[in-house]
């Protein structure tokens, strides 16, 4: 297996077109995501039929070039979310096709998340050897064993790629993990949501609509700012941070000595801009307040998430698939609030493609609408298992 390493432009370039030549690459990243806004990338390592490559980007910053390159070849990852991410970030490029590993191994049976080194002894019996998980992988040189670790991380992935379409292919699902891994080049999957950014902040739940208003533009302004300067949202501002500052309505830096918190440089550096994004928010206009967050459900419709929860999982037993690839626990809680009339309305609720309807959603239909019902089958014989009949 020849190695290639790409430290200069000329490397770069050579294997770009190399890249454009091939029918399908396999991609694995390393990087350190702990001191920035974006990841920053380490390293890239390309598997192709006949090799691997091996790209430092501290020696050649500018790698647009290759993910352009990779437009339009089939890339193959595992777990490639993260990989995409910093594509989409750094060189604002997605790949058009791409088949994760992790994904389809879903669909074969082999759980949620399994991580590419079980996946590889299961499937090819190799064992990788995992000793530089943690490698600070900004040092240079690279050790013999470090590189040894990057080949093994991207080696294996095409001929997994040719095992686990076959899997697929005989169990007649490669168009389920064709549709499932499709919305990985979708940019919009990466692309933040400024106006519901204050969802994802802790402590939401406890400010009224307007204060959610001032939280909602105080979360899009700690994030303009770590994009601004590439480093983490909590080096701008904790959570607890934004949330206290929602609630105290302030009208001036000085107010902000209320909160023990905010100290004296974050005042300096951010304190106007925190009084405007709370005047931002005071002005909203009643009608576009955010909603207050939802309560939990009731007794009798939390019975009807759990009963649906039962269903489902039986029904993911059944075709040894993870039950969480079928229906998100919250779709389930957002059926049993809205209550949809007709099929339509249920499976857009349940926001499910094609192949979870026919497989899920119908049958959660009918039992709800007693046109079926649950069944305990083999308990007597010690083999319990649960049956929807019709």
């Amino acid at each position: 297996m020849e190695v290639t390493t790409v430290a200069d432009h000329s490397a770069l370039t050579a294997l770009c077109e190399r890249a454009k030549r091939a029918e399908r690459v396999a991609l694995d990243t390393e990087f350190h995501g702990e001191n920035s806004y974006v990841p920053r990338l380490m390293l890239l390592q390309l598997a192709f039929d006949d090799g691997v490559a091996l790209v430092d980007p501290l020696a050649v910053p500018d790698l647009r070039p290759l993910a352009h390159a990779l437009r339009n070849v089939l890339l193959i990852g595992h777990a490639l979310s993260s990989d995409l991410r910093i594509f989409h970030e750094r060189f604002d490029e997605l790949p058009a096709r791409v088949f994760d590993t992790q994904i389809a191994a879903a669909f074969c049976g082999f759980g949620a998340s399994i991580s590419l080194a079980d996946l590889v002894r299961e499937l090819l019996h190799v064992r990788l050897r995992k000793s530089h998980t943690v490698s600070d992988w900004s040092a240079r040189p690279l050790s013999p064993a470090q590189v040894e670790y990057l080949v093994d991380d991207v080696v294996h992935l095409l001929p997994l790629h040719d095992r686990v379409r076959e899997l697929l292919i005989q169990q007649g699902r490669l168009s389920w993990a064709d549709a499932e891994c499709g919305p990985l080049t979708d940019p919009a999957r990466y692309r933040v949501e400024g106006a519901r950014l204050y969802l994802k902040v802790s402590g939401n739940q406890r400010l009224n609509r307007r204060e959610l208003a001032i939280l909602s533009e105080l979360a899009q302004l700690r994030e303009r700012v770590a994009r601004e300067r590439d480093i983490p949202l909590r080096y701008v501002a904790s959570d607890d941070v934004l949330v206290a500052v929602a609630a105290l309505h302030p009208k001036s830096v000085d107010d902000l000595n209320a909160l023990r918190r905010v100290n004296e440089q974050t005042k300096r550096a951010l304190g106007p801009r925190m009084l405007e994004a709370v005047a931002a928010g005071e002005a909203w206009p009643e009608a576009s307040l955010p909603p207050k967050h939802q309560r939990g459900l009731d007794a009798s419709r939390e019975t009807l998430v759990t009963l649906m929860g039962v269903v489902t999982a039986s029904i993911a037993a059944e075709h040894r698939l993870p039950a969480s690839l079928l229906v998100p626990r919250a779709a389930l809680e957002r059926v049993a609030r809205d209550l949809p009339r007709t099929l339509g309305e249920f499976t857009r609720v349940l926001d499910l493609s094609d192949w979870r309807i026919d497989l899920v959603g119908e049958p959660l239909w009918r039992l709800l609408n007693g046109e079926r019902r649950i069944a305990v089958r083999g308990y007597p014989q010690g083999e319990p298992r649960l049956a929807i009949d019709p």
